[in-house]
């Protein structure tokens, strides 16, 4: 089975979506949602396909009313992004993603023992190898208003990095100032967003 899944959010009938693994139906009414439900094992069933039963659910997701500010009401995570109501440049309500926390925590976590890992190997080399986890984040996470989450992962990594290398020996210190001038030397790769929606709707 591919690893690439694709989402696509549907507001106008008679959309066609691409083939994909994973699927978000949204209904605006719940009787059509509880009604897609009760029909789509028998559907599936019929081409020798299963639901899965813990990744098939409802969730509220509905728009916000114009004068509530806050959020809309109920939030999901999918394919490692938390998807959620918010203001678009122009004041209109949009979904959003964000990466999930629970992905976030993980990837610091995985960089932090990687830091420890390898704390004693050149420091071009620790650049490369943080650059090649960095980019390969940006480009999965890389999406337009994600770009808050990107800045928290690279944070955490120069954090990380600077308390490895501290640690190096007892002798070998790297104080938070002196960190900062080695990282003018070796610099880590700066967020970016790579998935623009608005570079592709300038370019449908």
């Amino acid at each position: 089975m591919s690893r690439e899944a694709h989402v696509r959010f549907c507001e106008r009938p008679r959309v066609r979506l691409p083939r994909a693994t994973h699927r978000v139906i949204a209904l605006e009414k719940d009787t059509d949602a509880q009604r897609v439900m009760a029909v789509l094992p028998k559907r599936f069933g019929r081409y020798g396909l299963l639901l899965h039963p813990e990744k098939t659910r409802m969730v509220p997701f509905r728009r916000p009313r114009a004068a509530i500010t806050g959020r809309g009401r109920g939030t999901f995570d999918l394919l490692g992004f938390t998807h959620y109501w918010g203001r678009s440049r122009q004041g209109y309500w949009v979904v959003k993603r964000k990466t999930a926390a629970s992905r976030l925590r993980r990837a610091l976590l995985a960089i932090g023992l990687w830091c420890r890992k390898n704390r004693h190997i050149p420091l071009s080399e620790q650049q490369k190898g943080l650059n090649l986890k960095l980019r390969g984040h940006y480009g999965y996470y890389g999406i337009t208003g994600n770009f808050r989450a990107l800045a928290q992962l690279i944070e955490g990594t120069r954090r990380h990095w600077q308390r490895w290398l501290n640690r190096r020996s007892q002798r070998a210190h790297m104080p938070w100032e002196r960190f900062q001038e080695l990282l003018k030397r070796y610099p880590l790769a700066k967020p970016r967003v790579v998935h623009s929606v608005y570079r592709r709707a300038a370019n449908p």
